[in-house]
């Protein structure tokens, strides 16, 4: 076999450095078109469909979508007053499983004289947890604490509620 001379490929090094070049190029312009898209569709939440927020992200006057009375919500949906309801839930085990920020049902049982099957009721829908105080040891019927947060007319049911029933929570 006869001896060759080593080969040397000319612009080998150059071509790397172009393909390189172009592949951060194409990166850049991904992340460029990604930019856009972000800031455009965060521009979009703040005016959404019905016009403009105002300074205290209230809809303008001739938008008809919202009132000065109902501020827009993260959502689009109207605010309401949320308070902070204390609810003695009958089962001390489940608040325990509760942490701020769960959402729960809230269901009534009332109680019926011995043989009659019990009739429960849905009182509060989707409410959130506020806070699970610590458990007293010395609870004389057995039950444990948590606040909700939860519209002012919900807030009267859940006290209505507490006090000619056992209430129970489900977790959302």
């Amino acid at each position: 076999m006869p001896l060759f001379a080593p080969l040397r490929v000319r612009g080998g090094a150059q071509r790397l450095r172009r393909a390189m070049h172009r592949r951060r190029r194409a990166m850049a312009a991904g992340l460029a078109v990604t930019a856009a898209a972000l800031a455009a569709s965060s521009a979009q939440g703040s005016t959404g469909p019905a016009g403009p927020l105002g300074p205290s992200g209230e809809r303008g006057p001739g938008t008809g979508a919202l009132t000065a009375a109902a501020p827009a919500a993260p959502h689009g949906r109207p605010a309401t007053d949320l308070v902070s309801a204390p609810v003695r839930i009958a089962d001390a085990a489940t608040v325990r499983l509760l942490r701020p920020g769960d959402r729960v049902d809230v269901i009534a049982s009332a109680d019926s004289p011995a043989g009659e099957a019990s009739r429960a009721e849905v009182v509060a829908s989707g409410a959130r947890v506020a806070d699970v105080p610590q458990a007293q040891e010395n609870s004389a019927d057995g039950g444990a604490l948590v606040v909700l947060s939860v519209p002012r007319t919900t807030a009267v049911k859940l006290a209505g509620a507490g006090a000619n029933s056992r209430l129970a929570v489900t977790v959302c």
